[in-house]
Parts: C-alpha cells; sequence; structure tokens
C-alpha cells in the first residue's frame, strides 16, 4: 500500500512517569521525543500528548482505575483511535487496555518497529525489521498476522483488522520466520561479498554517529555532496550510505552515514541493524555528531556513548565529536560552545546546514586518518597486479623497479594500509 493510500489515525501519545525514574531525567523532554517519534510515521496525527505521574505500576492495568477512566474521556473526547504509550507494556496490559479504552495501543517498541518498517530500504535492512517485529510479537499472540503477506510499508500494528485464533498465528509466524530467515541468509552472503571487496579498498572509512534527529545526514550531505534523505525527523535515515570524498589535504576516505541511535532503543533492533553497526566497528574514525542545542544533548550523547561500548567500539577508538546546529544556538550560548571547541582538538562546533566550521572539521578528519608511516620495501610477481595497482590506488609508493622476476616497490604506509593490502 502506498503512503498516499493509507488512511491516517488519530493519535494521542502517553509517557507514564514512574516515581522511581524520577531522579533520572525529567519525563516531560522523553514525551516531546516520544512525540517525534509518533510524528515520524505519515500515517498518524498526533491530537494530544501527556505525561502520566505513576507512585508505581498496576500489573494488570499499567495504569490505576481512576487514570483509566479519565484518560478514557479524553480520548473518547477526541476521537483517537491508536494510544501510543512511550514504555514498555505487557501483552496482559495492552488487552486490557484496549478493551477499557476502546482504541488500538502501541508501546515503544512497537512504535519504533513501524518507523523502522516505513523507512529501511535495502533488502537486509527489510528483512531485518520483518524478524524484529516477529521476536517482539511472539508473546504478544493477540494480534493479527495477515499483515505478513505485505511486501512493504507498516507492520500492521497500527491499523490492521482484528484478533485471529492463537494457532493459526503461531503457525505464520513460524512460517514466515523460516521464510526471512532463508532470503536472509542469501541477502547477508551477497553483503558479505560487498564487505570483502570494500576491504580492498584502500581508503580510511569515517563513520557518523550520533542521536537519530542530531543532523548527521545532513553534515554528510554537506561534505559529499550527496543528496540522503535528511529531514527534522527521527529516523530519517535507516540504512548505511557510502560516500567516498576528497579531503582538503588530498587524501581520500569512504564516509559513512548510519541509523540514529536513541534511547531504550528495542534490543531485537540492535540486532536489526548489524548492518549499519558493522560499518562502526570497522570505521577507521568514528565522528560523533550531537545536536548541541537540545535541552538533552548530555544525555543523548551518553546514551550515544552507552551503546557504541555495548557494540564493542573500544574505549580508545579514534573519536572525535561534532557539536552540529550551532546555528540554532542564541549569541552567548554559542559563543562559548564556538571557544569550548577551538581549545580542543577532538570537538568542533559546526553548522552542517549553513556550513560553518566544515573546513577545521575536514582538516582535523584528514590528521586522524593519517597514521605514523613506516617504509618497507615489497617484491610482487608479474602475477600479483591487483596487489600492486591497490599500492598506486592508495598513494604509498615511493619508487618501484621492474626485473626479470617482478617488481620491487618501495612503499610508505600506515599500519591500517599495511593490514589491509595484507588481506587482498
Amino acid at each position: 500500500m502506498q503512503e498516499h493510500d493509507r488512511p491516517v489515525t488519530r493519535a494521542w501519545v502517553l509517557h507514564p512517569d514512574l516515581k522511581t525514574d524520577r531522579d533520572r531525567r525529567a519525563p516531560e523532554p522523553k514525551l516531546a521525543e516520544a512525540v517525534s517519534l509518533a510524528a515520524a510515521l505519515p500515517d498518524l496525527e498526533v491530537i494530544g500528548a501527556d505525561v502520566v505521574r505513576l507512585p508505581k505500576m498496576h500489573p494488570g492495568m499499567l495504569f490505576g482505575k481512576g487514570k483509566i477512566e479519565e484518560l478514557k474521556t479524553v480520548l473518547h473526547a477526541g476521537e483517537v483511535e491508536l494510544v501510543l504509550i512511550d514504555g514498555p507494556v505487557t501483552p496482559v496490559q495492552q488487552r486490557n487496555l484496549e478493551k477499557a479504552w476502546g482504541v488500538k495501543l502501541l508501546d515503544r517498541t512497537g512504535l519504533i518497529l513501524e518507523i523502522f518498517s516505513d523507512r529501511a530500504r535495502t533488502a537486509e535492512g527489510v528483512l531485518q525489521v520483518e524478524m524484529a517485529a516477529l521476536s517482539y510479537q511472539r508473546t504478544r499472540l493477540v494480534r493479527a498476522w495477515t499483515h505478513l503477506e505485505r511486501q512493504r510499508g507498516g507492520l500492521g500494528f497500527v491499523g490492521g483488522p482484528g484478533e485471529t485464533q492463537i494457532e493459526a498465528d503461531r503457525r505464520a509466524i513460524d512460517e514466515q520466520l523460516g521464510r526471512l530467515r532463508r532470503q536472509l541468509a542469501k541477502v547477508v552472503k551477497t553483503r558479505e561479498l560487498h564487505r570483502a571487496s570494500r576491504a580492498k579498498v584502500p581508503f580510511p572509512i569515517v563513520a557518523l554517529v550520533g542521536y537519530t534527529n542530531a543532523g548527521k545526514s545532513t553534515l554528510f550531505n554537506r561534505l559529499t555532496g550527496a543528496e540522503v534523505f535528511a529531514k527534522d525527523m527521527l529516523f530519517a535515515t535507516l540504512d548505511p550510505t557510502m560516500r567516498k570524498i576528497a579531503l582538503p589535504s588530498g587524501d581520500e576516505v569512504i564516509m559513512s552515514d548510519t541509523v540514529g541511535f536513541i534511547s531504550d532503543l528495542p534490543t531485537e533492533l540492535v540486532a536489526a541493524f548489524r548492518a549499519t553497526l558493522e560499518e562502526v566497528l570497522e570505521a577507521d574514525l568514528i565522528v560523533h555528531v550531537r545536536d548541541i542545542s537540545h535541552p538533552q544533548s548530555e544525555d543523548q550523547a551518553e546514551d550515544v556513548n552507552t551503546i557504541l561500548h555495548s557494540l564493542g567500539v573500544a574505549e580508545g577508538a579514534p573519536l572525535i565529536e561534532v557539536w552540529n546546529k550551532i546555528d540554532k544556538l542564541d549569541g552567548d550560548a554559542r559563543d562559548s560552545a564556538v571557544t569550548q571547541a577551538s581549545r580542543n582538538d577532538d570537538l568542533f562546533a559546526v553548522s552542517a546546514s549553513t556550513g560553518e566550521g566544515m573546513d577545521r572539521l575536514l582538516t582535523a578528519v584528514s590528521e586522524k586518518i593519517k597514521d605514523p608511516r613506516s617504509e618497507e620495501t615489497l617484491s610482487l610477481g608479474f602475477a600479483e597486479g591487483q596487489k600492486r595497482a591497490w599500492l598506486f590506488d592508495a598513494g604509498v609508493v615511493v619508487k618501484e623497479t621492474s626485473s626479470d622476476e617482478g617488481y620491487e616497490l618501495s612503499v610508505l604506509w600506515t599500519a591500517l594500509q599495511k593490514e589491509r593490502f595484507n588481506r587482498l
């Protein structure tokens, strides 16, 4: 079904603010983020949002009886069809609340899955999202699964048909999982071949990472001249995009734009976007892009660092931090950010939308990817033309002589280039 054919669903967003969570982060920015998540789906119209303070979690209904009745009145008055709860909801709570309010209900994980389904474009991305959705719904056999035959579009949680028998659901899930695993095995094999061919590329890889909506794709477009989908919207980019760019020094690098991170990212989706995450693990330099104008910028940076660590990115991995969107700061805050950045070699204040600060950032990237170089002499046979071409492409050949047996080359290269050469 095409986006313009989908009916618009009236939605209300609720952020449960548990007493035990109140010392950690303010609930209002979390609610705002949840509303932005909902706005990322084209067929949803968010007509209202509330923080619901909870002294304790009610196992069967999430909220207390009084609050449920109060919200029922509000939802009915707004003719709400879907309630989005910014947090985990058990299958029992979901069923009971849907019955009490007469609406469909989606929790945070379900909503993010819907967005990822709507945005995934590569074959692996689409398959991994489908599998993540099945994992998530495995314990929720109160929903319909007729949407499983659909090739694209949402996952059916938002506007799907009514309930079906649990046995039929289970059978549909198992059959679909089997099909997806077989398809995925083929796709992964193809991508491994692509990765192997990328390993032969002599250029360093620079990966942009950051909280969703930090402006990574805008920065990527600014640096590469590409036209990646960039919009002020959560999860605008879901599949890894790579482009080669020439730095001011003349060096060339592969720039990789990645999926935006988010707090409480569903564990199913960390696995689902292994393709993007592998680009980060293989990167020679990680560029952490932050929206410095966001009131929760520090918390978002903490979330990104936590996820990077959980992915296996080492503590001392080459990393620089970019404070993006300085054009959105007022005078004093902007001056302070620029001053702080000027005093730190690994910190850069930029505006991807206006281009401010790009020269210093690109110069730093050039310096960061230049590891200490050592000189070596290599002997290659005439049959090793591919290796010889690689060395010339990498620009590491200082001198070459030929003999009856092949070539002797003096090379000046980094440890990373040597490692890549040895993998050829």
